[in-house]
């Protein structure tokens, strides 16, 4: 099966409303659905967004999450991708995070059953899990943590959780999660990487020799499409690259792929730890106005092993990677992606 090759199984959309069309994932969603044959509306919430949108055969709706004439953007569209999501992973921010990634899904779905939409994907994560400890080969059932990572995790639960439960027979919603998003046209993991090395902020923590699961953007792109067609409401599907891999060696080979050679510099887990603890502390006390090196939320992402199983979304999805390891980095070395991510701590993207 090639990138853009239609998926096997239920129909189609016949018109799709997406959020986020403007982001990494919304573009490459944007550029699988309308080689599809599939029309797009995509809300874009400036000039830029709008001229992205087109640009890319979507046709722009020019507003944000809570503008009340979403529902008449939303008309005709029989299906909706929500992955327009605010992703800061520092501390002191719960505040924006629950107003965009809870407030923001419930208004975006409340318009879509207003508008008729039948079949709704919301863009989740494997984040709805993490609470700092390890999370190894979890499955779809694994239970959402009781003390969340940090802000981040708990809005995109909390947001999860309430997009399943409107589920229901005529207005269907599923929720895709993906780990570690990363592959052509990449404005956040790499990017991050790369500017870590440059700066001279890059460093394994502990080696880097735990594992990750990873998920190449045509594959998220494929996952939502038979999510689409496919899906059951109210389920959640985890979408990635298939067997994990060492994180060390996979950023490696990313970083390669820039002409860039990473530090041997390592730093203990238990000390970034600690900094990530008082960062959140600092962060709490003042209000979000003193923000650490680091915060819980960059350690449970970044610094011990996250690796999921996709065996549900193979056996009720019919979903494969469409996309290897191999295929996704030699793509990168020959159209490498514009660097013009942030810095940050020295370790590794989401």
């Amino acid at each position: 099966m090639t990138i853009n090759e239609p998926a096997a199984g239920g129909r189609a959309p016949a018109r799709l409303f997406l959020t986020g069309g403007s982001g990494y994932v919304g573009r490459n969603l944007i550029r699988r659905l309308v080689a599809d044959g599939v029309p797009v509306v995509a809300l874009a919430r400036s000039a830029a967004a709008v001229d992205i949108v087109r640009n890319l055969g979507a046709e722009p709706f020019e507003g944000d999450l809570f503008d009340p004439r979403l529902a008449q953007g939303m008309a005709g569209c029989d299906a909706l991708v929500h992955a327009a999501a605010d992703t800061d992973h520092g501390a002191g921010v719960e505040a924006r995070l629950a107003r965009i990634n809870v407030e923001g899904t419930r208004t975006v779905l409340a318009a879509a059953k207003v508008a008729g939409v039948s079949r709704t994907v919301l863009i989740s994560t494997e984040s709805v899990l993490l609470d700092g400890a390890p999370l190894v080969g979890a499955t779809e059932d694994h239970a959402y943590p009781r003390r969340p990572a940090g802000a981040y995790s708990k809005s995109k639960a909390e947001a999860e959780r309430l997009a399943l439960a409107m589920s229901e027979p005529g207005f269907e919603v599923m929720a895709v999660r993906p780990r570690f998003v990363w592959g052509r046209d990449d404005t956040t993991a790499l990017p991050q990487l790369a500017d870590a090395v440059r700066s001279g902020a890059f460093a394994w923590i502990d080696g880097g020799r735990y594992r990750t699961s990873t998920t190449h953007v045509a594959n998220l792109c494929e996952g939502v499409v038979l999510a689409l067609r496919n899906g059951v409401g109210g389920q959640a599907y985890f979408i990635t690259d298939g067997k994990p891999v060492e994180f060390r060696a996979f950023a490696t080979r990313l970083l390669a792929t820039q002409g860039l050679t990473a530090p041997d510099k390592t730093v203990p887990r238990g000390l970034l730890k600690t900094i990530a603890g008082v960062g959140d502390v600092l962060a709490a006390i003042s209000g979000g106005r003193i923000r650490g090196p680091l915060s819980r939320q960059v350690y449970a992402t970044s610094a011990v092993e996250v690796t999921v199983s996709i065996a549900k979304a193979c056996a009720e999805l019919g979903y494969a990677p469409v996309v290897s390891r191999e295929q996704g980095l030699a793509e990168l070395v020959s159209a490498p992606p514009p660097c013009n991510g942030g810095g940050g701590a020295a370790l590794s993207a989401p």
